[in-house]
């Protein structure tokens, strides 16, 4: 089982607290081959994830296709506590959001992208079914010719 960087450093300081102790010279000497084992596999330890408190947030920015999208989203993130936002200038399909990235990759992209799939299959559906009752029954795509 690999050992986080964190984990390695406690070891040190035990094994450093070891050797300081130690009374005689074969103490000493397998307290210090500890030593070196231990800071070598320092070396090539993978930093110790932070926890989601200490993670910091990034700004990130959506472009969203359409209007529904966008009301989809902001409306998703007001529900999660969050604040969407644009700069001055930035495009109407621009949505700003400030969150943690594992936040974002875990609950809130997942979550938008179904709820994007339901809102679609249904606008799609409404769309269809007011075309064929209102205005034509054949609401089917244009054919493609050869050009």
């Amino acid at each position: 089982m690999a050992m986080t960087e964190e984990q390695l450093r406690e070891r040190l300081r035990k094994i450093a607290a070891l050797f300081e102790g130690a009374k005689t010279e074969g103490e000493r000497a397998a307290a210090a081959a500890a030593f070196s084992r231990v800071k070598e596999a320092l070396k090539t330890a993978q930093p110790a994830p932070k926890p989601v408190w200490e993670e910091p947030l990034v700004e990130m920015q959506f472009s969203m296709p359409d209007q529904w999208h966008r009301r989809l989203m902001s409306a998703l993130c007001r529900r999660h506590g969050l604040t969407p936002f644009r700069y001055k200038r930035q495009r109407m399909t621009t949505l700003m959001l400030r969150v943690k990235q594992s936040y974002l990759d875990r609950v809130l992209w997942p979550e938008y992208v179904e709820l994007r799939a339901a809102l679609d299959e249904y606008l799609r559906a409404a769309t269809d079914r007011i075309i064929r009752e209102e205005i034509f029954n054949d609401a089917s795509e244009a054919q493609e010719r050869k050009g």
